[in-house]
C-alpha cells in the first residue's frame, strides 16, 4: 500500500524544539520529511544543523526570487547542505527557473505558485488582474516548460495544476479544523490527498502541543 507523504514544517529557531519534532514524528504508516523555512535557515545555528542531518528527507524552503544569475549562484552556495527539495518562486520568470534547474543537480527544484496566504482580493491589491486560479494555471505551464521537479500550490488548485504539470505536487494550507490562521486557501489532509497532492506540508496542527498524539490523530484521520 502506498504511504501518504507529509513534510513537517519546522517553523522555529529553537534547535531543541526541532530535535523534539524529529524525535516524535516517526510513523510507520506515513512517509515523513522535514521542511525548513527562512526562519530556521537564516538563524544562527540553523544552516549548520540542517547540514548535519542524516537519513532524513529535507525540504529547504528558501523561496528564491531573483534574477537568473543570483538564483543559480544561491543554489551553488547551498549544495553542501545536501537537501532533497529546494523552492524557487515561479514568478522569478522562465529564464531564472531554467538557470536554477541547470545547476540544481540531484536537488529537486520546486516551483512556488501563488502563496496560500493570498486570495483573489490580495492578488488584485498587488496589481494582478487575473484571479488566483488563472495565475496558478499560467505558473503550472511555466514550471512544466522549465522542467521543474515539483510544484507548490494550494490543495484547491491541484486538479487544475495536474492538467499541465505532471510531476510532484506539494501542498501547504492544510488544516484539520476550519481555523485557518494566516492561510486563505485551505483543505483537510484527507481532502488534499484525494484531490491529488503528492506531499502535504503541515506545521502548527502537528507541532503545537503533543506531537505524538497529533501525528496519531492525522494517521487516524487519513484512515477514516
Amino acid at each position: 500500500m502506498k504511504k501518504n507523504k507529509i513534510f513537517v514544517a519546522c517553523d522555529t529557531t529553537n534547535i531543541k524544539k526541532i530535535k523534539n519534532i524529529i524525535k516524535h514524528t516517526k510513523n510507520s504508516k506515513i512517509t515523513i520529511g522535514y521542511k525548513f523555512g527562512l526562519q530556521f535557515l537564516n538563524s544562527k545555528n540553523g544552516r549548520q544543523f540542517v547540514s548535519k542531518l542524516k537519513n532524513k528527507i529535507i525540504f529547504a524552503d528558501y523561496k528564491l526570487h531573483d534574477i537568473p544569475n543570483t538564483c543559480a549562484s544561491a543554489i551553488k552556495a547551498i549544495r553542501d547542505l545536501k537537501v532533497n527539495y529546494l523552492t524557487i518562486h515561479i514568478s522569478s520568470g522562465l529564464q531564472a527557473l531554467k538557470a536554477a534547474k541547470k545547476v540544481s543537480g540531484k536537488i529537486k527544484l520546486v516551483g512556488v505558485s501563488i502563496l496560500t496566504s493570498l486570495d483573489d482580493k490580495s492578488v488584485k491589491q498587488i496589481g494582478f488582474s487575473k484571479k488566483v486560479k488563472d495565475l496558478v494555471k499560467y505558473q503550472a505551464r511555466l514550471a512544466s516548460k522549465a522542467k521543474l521537479d515539483a510544484m507548490v500550490c494550494s490543495p484547491l488548485e491541484v486538479k487544475l495544476v495536474k492538467k499541465t504539470f505532471r510531476k510532484e505536487i506539494i501542498t501547504p494550507g492544510i488544516r484539520f479544523k476550519k481555523k485557518s490562521d494566516d492561510q486563505k486557501r485551505i483543505m483537510s489532509p484527507k481532502e488534499a490527498f484525494k484531490n491529488g497532492s503528492d506531499w502535504l506540508v503541515i506545521g502548527r496542527p502537528l507541532t503545537k502541543g503533543n506531537i505524538k498524539n497529533n501525528l496519531k490523530n492525522l494517521s487516524d484521520h487519513l484512515e477514516q
